[in-house]
């Protein structure tokens, strides 16, 4: 392979990263939306979509290990593929907790919501900007960018706990809210993994620029 060439499958690369991306936010976003609307069927969409997803993180994977295995890339390309390729695994997850959204959405059917969601679908619009920021900073080598996404982890971890407390008091007030109230504190519990998973992307950006660790989840 040609140095022409080799550029060209790690611009293809990005490219594949970026749109697996894309559709894990359209996911987190499909979710929430099911459940605050209580859209059953939208629901079902997004544990259907999870296998194209799945697939896309495999066929990635397969051309990361074929560069690695034929162009031996070394210092920063290296960093960068394997950047690449945790990324994904990040991006699998992301996918996942989408998902465990909608079966909740699925499990609470069309009973009634016990309180307006409000703050949930706040942290799902938090964490789809975080990916979308961590994948700019990925493209773009943006170690700044990337650090940003600490803080925002920060406003998640705080909405948690606040939809946490809220959801006990309404499942203290009557036990016929313990229940679904567990299931929302669950899906409080999704979102704030999928900041998580974010603020990962931004520590494998910083890695791949500076050759550094540095941890954003403390």
């Amino acid at each position: 392979m040609t140095r022409y060439n080799y550029q060209n499958a790690l611009d293809e690369l990005e490219k594949e990263i970026l749109k697996m991306g894309s559709l894990v936010e359209e996911q987190i976003n499909l979710a929430v939306t099911s459940l605050a609307k209580q859209d059953l069927e939208l629901a079902r969409k997004v544990v259907d979509q999870d296998d194209i997803i799945d697939s896309l993180e495999l066929e990635i994977e397969e051309k990361i290990l074929k560069l690695i295995a034929t162009q031996q890339p070394m210092a920063k390309d290296l960093r960068r593929i394997a950047a690449g390729f945790k990324i994904i695994t990040d991006l699998e997850r992301i996918g996942d907790n989408a998902v465990d959204i909608a079966k909740t959405t699925l499990r609470i059917g069309n009973e009634p919501l016990i309180k307006p969601l409000i703050d949930i679908p706040r942290m799902a619009e938090i964490t789809q900007n975080m990916l979308r920021e961590a994948l700019d900073a990925y493209i773009n080598e943006d170690v700044k960018l990337a650090e940003t996404l600490a803080a925002k982890d920060d406003i998640v971890d705080s909405l948690h706990a606040q939809i946490i407390r809220e959801l006990l008091t309404y499942m203290f007030e009557n036990p016929r809210n313990i229940n679904q109230g567990t299931h929302l504190m669950f899906v409080s519990r999704y979102l704030e993994r999928i900041a998580d998973h974010a603020t990962n992307l931004g520590e494998n950006v910083i890695y791949m620029v500076t050759a550094e660790r540095k941890d954003l989840n403390e």
